[in-house]
Parts: structure tokens; C-alpha cells; sequence
């Protein structure tokens, strides 16, 4: 079976306020050289566990573009193999030279993902973000003119005071770069953040319920029109630039999880979680922590979530035979009837209503397993 590599590089520029992910803030003096013999040594300890062919590497974050070009070919070099097709890296506008750029593409990197979110002025400085509107113009330009396979670009909607028109002025200045993958995040508040914090203050208001959906719904519409396809709950692609490696997340393929806080999963269904801890990961003594199948009911929760994000679906059967639970006919039925399912013999996908709701969904599915 073939695997994927993900490195979690964890320094950003800044944090960003709606950020719950394990970052720290960069410093000239990082230790930018222990972190990379450590992931590469990990990598090797952990090869004998991932015996297929390594399909894909993916370096995220964290800001992967902060590191030194040095580091990164580094990495890059002790990762890829002959067969490795996708090399993927994340990048913010305002690290993306020429001269970074390059020295990517001359490590191997054929896929870059850049962090735009909005092109919006008062947006991005509500957002925290650390570049400009004109740095994401540049870096959008230097993508396009770029000898890559594809290149994609994250937006963020449903934000605080964010109006229909400005969004539809964002997807439109950022289809007229020809990228060919847009993930889509509408902005959820994640406890602990400092958007939180300010939700609950009062200094900010996400986008009510009925606006996410008119504006989930445009986008939708508005990339479809563009030969740009969903294909996940926030992934579009155009026909060939689906992410190999993010697929692989929503089909069960294995992974390494290298760095701190990364996550893995061994080619036995079995899981692990690294320290978010820097200096704790850098020091410690094994490749991964103790590692452990999921129960019956988490892995049925797992196999619900993943697959359902996808317009794939997911078939009852292979549902039973991972996880010995089913749903009963008439609990699909009954979402089916109100547009959130689909049911096509034992398979299952969203309907139409679903999407706006996918979280939802799974947790009703959830809640409705039984054994088979």
C-alpha cells in the first residue's frame, strides 16, 4: 500500500488570531537544523513500518515557506523518493520570492499551496494576517508563471462583516490568476483562539447562518461555472489537480506524521500524535509516541467524517467490515427526505442540503451506529 509523508513545520510569521493549530513564532536563532536531522531521522526510524511506495510528501504548518531554502532542499532531499509524485509545500505571499520559489522548484516541489484568504484590506488585518493585498498579487503571479504541476489558494469566508459582493470580488481577482485547485474555509471560532476571545467580548461577529450559505453556495456555483469542481467540503480542482496527498487523509491511506504535533497513521489503521512541543519533539528518544487502534464507535465516527467530506461517499459495507457497526435504513431515509443524504443502495453521499451541514450530519449518523 502506498503512503504519504506529512512534516508539520510549526513557525509562522505571526499567529494568526483564528489559528488553533501548534505554531510558534519565528525567530532568527530557530533551530532551523535540529529540526530538520530530527524529522529525516524519524523518517528513516520509521521506514521499516511503511514498506509501499511513498506517493506523496507534504510540507505544511505552520509556514513551511519560513524556512532557509537550505533547509528546505534538505528536507525535501532526505523525503522523496523515485516514485514520490506529488511534492506539495505551504506558502504565505509574504515569503514567496523569485529566489524562494526557485529554490522549491529545484528541490522538487511540484505542487505549492498559498495562503491568500482574502484580498480585502480591513479583512486581512481583522484576520491577522502578516501579508499585504499587493504581496498576495505578486505571489499569485509568480505561481501562475511558475514550472509547476498545479498550484492552489486557500480563501476564507463567512467573515466578520464581510458582505456577498466582497467575496464575489475575492473568488473573481483570485480566478483571474488560473489557479488549479481554491480550498474554501468558511471562518468557524475555535476555542482558545484569539478570535474567541474577541467573539466573546463582542469585537467580532462571524457571518450568521443564512449569509455562510448564500455565500458557500455562490462559490460553489460561481468555481463550477469555471471548470473548477468540488470534489471535498472545501477543495475544488480543475479535471488532474485534485491534492494526492489530502485525498489520501479522506481514503485511509497511510501516513507518516513527522514533526511537532503531527499526526500519522501506520498501514495497520493504527495512530499516533507527536508532542506539541518543540523541544520535548527534538529530544525524545523514539520516532513516534505509543500508538493504538481507534475503538469500533471512533473508527465508524473517523470512516463517517472522512469519507462524507468527499462527493464520493462512502459504502455501508466497507463501513461494516472496518467497524462490525451500520446505520439502520430508515435513519438514512429520514435524512434523505429532508435533502442531506443520498442513498444509492448500501451507498451514502450528501445531498444537496448536506453540505452546508456535513458536521452535522456525522454527528446524527453518529449517533444512530449500531452493530451490524
Amino acid at each position: 500500500m502506498s503512503h504519504g509523508v506529512y512534516v508539520h513545520v510549526p513557525w509562522c510569521r505571526i499567529r494568526c488570531p483564528y489559528c488553533n493549530f501548534y505554531v510558534l513564532r519565528d525567530t532568527a536563532d530557530k533551530p532551523e537544523d535540529a529540526f530538520v536531522s530530527r524529522v529525516l531521522r524519524d523518517a528513516d526510524a520509521l521506514q521499516a513500518a511503511f514498506p509501499g511506495p511513498r506517493r506523496t510528501v507534504y510540507l505544511g504548518g505552520g509556514t513551511p515557506s519560513r524556512l532557509s531554502p537550505d533547509a528546505l532542499s534538505a528536507l525535501l532531499h532526505g523525503l522523496v523518493r523515485p516514485e514520490t509524485e506529488e511534492i506539495s509545500v505551504e506558502a504565505n505571499p509574504e515569503d514567496l520570492s523569485e529566489a524562494w520559489l526557485q529554490a522549491a522548484l529545484d528541490a522538487g516541489v511540484n505542487r505549492v499551496s498559498l495562503g491568500v484568504q482574502t484580498f480585502h484590506p480591513g479583512h486581512a488585518r481583522t484576520l491577522g494576517r502578516a501579508h499585504t493585498p499587493a504581496e498576495a498579487h505578486k505571489a499569485l503571479a509568480l505561481l501562475q508563471q511558475a514550472d509547476l504541476r498545479s498550484f492552489s489558494a486557500d480563501l476564507m469566508f463567512g467573515l466578520h462583516a464581510q458582505t456577498l459582493p466582497e467575496l464575489q470580488e475575492d473568488l473573481r481577482t483570485l480566478l483571474s490568476y488560473g489557479p488549479h485547485h481554491i480550498s474554501l474555509y468558511g471562518l468557524t471560532v475555535e476555542p482558545g483562539t484569539g478570535y474567541a476571545r474577541a467573539a466573546e467580548r463582542g469585537r467580532i461577529e462571524p457571518a450568521g447562518d443564512d449569509l455562510w450559505r448564500q455565500m458557500y453556495a455562490w462559490l460553489v456555483d460561481a468555481m463550477q461555472a469555471e471548470g473548477i469542481e468540488r470534489y471535498e467540503v472545501s477543495n475544488f480542482a480543475q479535471p488532474g489537480h485534485r491534492s494526492l496527498h489530502n485525498s489520501g487523509y479522506w481514503t485511509g491511506r497511510p501516513y507518516m506524521g513527522l514533526g511537532p504535533g503531527a499526526h500519522g497513521q501506520l498501514p495497520d489503521g493504527r495512530r499516533w500524535a507527536n508532542p506539541e512541543d518543540l523541544s520535548a519533539w527534538i529530544g525524545r528518544e523514539d520516532a513516534r509516541g505509543s500508538a493504538e487502534h481507534l475503538d469500533a464507535e471512533s473508527a465508524a465516527t473517523d470512516l463517517l467524517l472522512t469519507r462524507l467530506r468527499t462527493t464520493a461517499g462512502l459504502s455501508l459495507a466497507e463501513l461494516t467490515g472496518a467497524t462490525a457497526l451500520t446505520l439502520p435504513a430508515d435513519r438514512l431515509a429520514l435524512l434523505a427526505r429532508h435533502g442531506l443524504l443520498l442513498v444509492d443502495g448500501d451507498h451514502i453521499r450528501l445531498g444537496p442540503e448536506g453540505w452546508f451541514v456535513a458536521d452535522g450530519v456525522v454527528r446524527q449518523l453518529s449517533a444512530w451506529l449500531v452493530p451490524a
